[in-house]
Formats: structure tokens, sequence, C-alpha cells
């Protein structure tokens, strides 16, 4: 419901898909393993993104074990490939092949590069936003990953108008995709 809601408003749907972890954290229902058989990545993929309708793309949440993963994340590009969708890598790990495997399944990829509250303090979440400006100074674009939280919305709210009277534009991440 929410993803129709959010798709009708014009926002880009990005299933959060939840994959594995270096370290014993819980893990969330249907998180994709490495141990997993191309199968099983293909089942849960499937799974979850019949539940989130108009999805664009995926993202990984946590994920620093399986994006570091040759073999997951080539069968899980490949899965993305079939159905024309975006890698949108968090960037949970500096070990990350999501970058080489999209290139090599030939699907359009996207890389985080700051996380804009990961504390909920409102004067840390547009520290970062600056930070995210800077990054988009050097580089042309630059892509901040942020939760629905209050803090972070507020927070959102006031910086968007006074970076946009200053020129920077918030696109979706398809439009920056390679």
């Amino acid at each position: 419901e929410i993803s129709r809601k959010m798709n009708a408003y014009g926002f880009e749907i990005i299933l959060h898909m939840p994959m594995e972890p270096v370290g014993k954290q819980p893990l969330e229902k249907d998180t994709i393993l490495t141990t997993m058989e191309n199968r099983q990545i293909s089942n849960i993929l499937t799974k979850n993104l019949e539940s989130i309708k108009f999805a664009k793309g995926i993202s990984n949440h946590m994920g620093s074990k399986a994006t570091a993963d040759l073999n997951t994340m080539t069968s899980i590009m490949a899965q993305l490939k079939k159905r024309k969708l975006y890698f949108l890598d968090s960037f949970v790990t500096p070990l990350s092949v999501g970058k080489r495997t999209a290139a090599k399944e030939n699907v359009r990829f996207a890389k985080r590069d700051i996380f804009l509250d990961n504390k909920s303090d409102p004067e840390y979440i547009r520290g970062q936003l600056n930070k995210l400006k800077e990054i988009a100074d050097l580089k042309g674009c630059a892509i901040g990953i942020g939760h629905d939280r209050k803090n972070t919305i507020e927070v959102l709210k006031a910086v968007i108008p006074e970076f946009e009277k200053k020129g920077y534009r918030f696109v979706l991440v398809s439009e920056v995709l390679k």
C-alpha cells in the first residue's frame, strides 16, 4: 500500500533488501545469505519484490558479508538484470563487489556517498547534508541514504529549499545511474 501511494506521488521505490552482515547481528526474515543457492536467492528476491510493487531497484540492508561475496552478488545481479532493476550499493564495506558484478551483468549501478542519519541529532544530519553537497561539488552528483525518521524529514524539509536556492537539485537515484 505504501509503495503504491508513494509511486503515485512520484517517488522512486527501492527495495531495501536484507543481506548477510559480517558478525553476529540479528537477521531479518528472508535475509540473503552467502550460503544460499542461486534458486534460494531468486525466490527471496521474487517474494520481496512482489511485496514492494513498483520497485525500480534494490539496495542492501546491512550486507557487509553478502556484498563482498562474488557468488552471492553475481546471483543477485543476474536476477536484477532479468527484471531490469538497478542496484544501489549502501556500501557498508570497502570489500563490496557490487560495482564489478553489476558491470559484468550489465546492471545499472549506484553507490552511496553519505549516510545522512547514523545519528538522529538534527545538527549531525545537517552536517551530513553539507558533506553531501561538497561531494556533489567535486563529482557532479552525490547519493545520500537516510531513513524516514522525524528528525531526518524535518532537516530535509528545511535544507532542500536552501540547497535549491544555491542551484542544487535533489533527484531520483535512477537519474544518476551509470
